[in-house]
């Protein structure tokens, strides 16, 4: 399934998408106010929602509804940094490959849905782009591994890891402040089902385009830390809940890396695609005076 969430006759809603059709779910499955609602519910709650769908009649045209974050407001979003094995050599400081993932947090109110504007603050011009797979938690975690660790997921969405270069080199040692602008990343424009990926997660490609030239492209089969790992190293020192968003990192191409650098001007177009999920787009805008996350 497509899990989505989306608002229509300014009312938020959740659902699925099956072609270029919505099916509200919520409306179907009163006891679940939400995705994040529907995941706590487990497998059960799942085959539900799978059950509702099929067959449904389709009550939304995807063009006539506005996406939201597929998750409304995340607990936690969780960033794995420098996570394929190319960026470790990107930055050119002969460094060995880490023994641990880098690990920051991001705010919920940094990330915008599909199809909503991405902003270039008042404070910067260094708005850069961060295709990611970003991973989705549906049971509780707590020190789980392997195949294990693979079934809390719940599925996969697309994710622009946005970030303020200059902000991010204002310390030493943490880059939190260039990682949480208002509206400087996104997520979607949907989850789709751990089921949908029946082969596992060992070859799925995340491709970066900015108004439709190439930027970034690499499959997860670079990956310094599987998704499986990242799920049980997380999940050793917190408990991880329905809901929560892995980042599992980025493949070279950044802007920030370009000589002169390409960082985002308003008008610009960023495409993050990711196989078996679908394409996640937005339109970057500079910021006025006044402006709300999302505005």
């Amino acid at each position: 399934m497509k899990l989505i969430s989306y608002i229509h006759g300014e009312a938020s809603h959740w659902g699925c998408v099956i072609g270029d059709d919505v099916v509200d779910l919520g409306r179907r499955l009163p006891a679940h106010a939400s995705v994040a609602a529907l995941l706590e519910g487990g497998d059960a709650a799942l085959a539900q929602a799978r059950e509702a769908a099929e067959g449904a009649k389709p009550d939304h045209a995807l063009a006539d509804v506005r996406i939201e974050l597929p998750i409304a407001r995340p607990r936690r979003i969780f960033c794995i940094g420098v996570n394929y094995a190319h960026r470790n050599a990107e930055y050119k400081d002969g460094s060995d490959l880490p023994k641990y993932p880098s690990i920051f947090m991001r705010v919920a109110e940094s990330f915008v849905g599909h199809g909503q504007p991405l902003q270039q603050p008042l404070e910067s011009k260094q708005l850069d782009y961060e295709g990611e797979i970003a991973i989705v938690i549906g049971r509780r975690a707590r020190r789980v591994k392997g195949d294990e660790a693979l079934a809390c997921i719940a599925g996969l969405t697309c994710m622009n890891e946005g970030t303020i270069r200059d902000w991010v080199h204002h310390a030493k040692f943490n880059v939190t402040q260039g990682k949480n602008w208002n509206a400087s990343g996104a997520i979607g424009p949907w989850i789709v089902t751990a089921d949908e990926f029946p082969d596992g997660y060992g070859a799925i490609r995340v491709q970066t385009r900015v108004n439709g030239e190439p930027r970034q492209d690499d499959t997860t089969a670079n990956l310094m830390f599987d998704f499986a790992y990242l799920v049980g190293y997380l999940s050793t020192f917190t408990t991880l809940e329905p809901g929560d968003i892995i980042a599992t990192g980025t493949p070279i191409g950044a802007g920030i890396r370009f000589d002169p650098p390409k960082f985002l001007q308003p008008g610009d177009v960023v495409e993050v695609e990711v196989s078996g999920v679908g394409v996640l787009r937005n339109v970057v805008k500079a910021e006025k005076l006044g402006d709300e996350v999302g505005a």
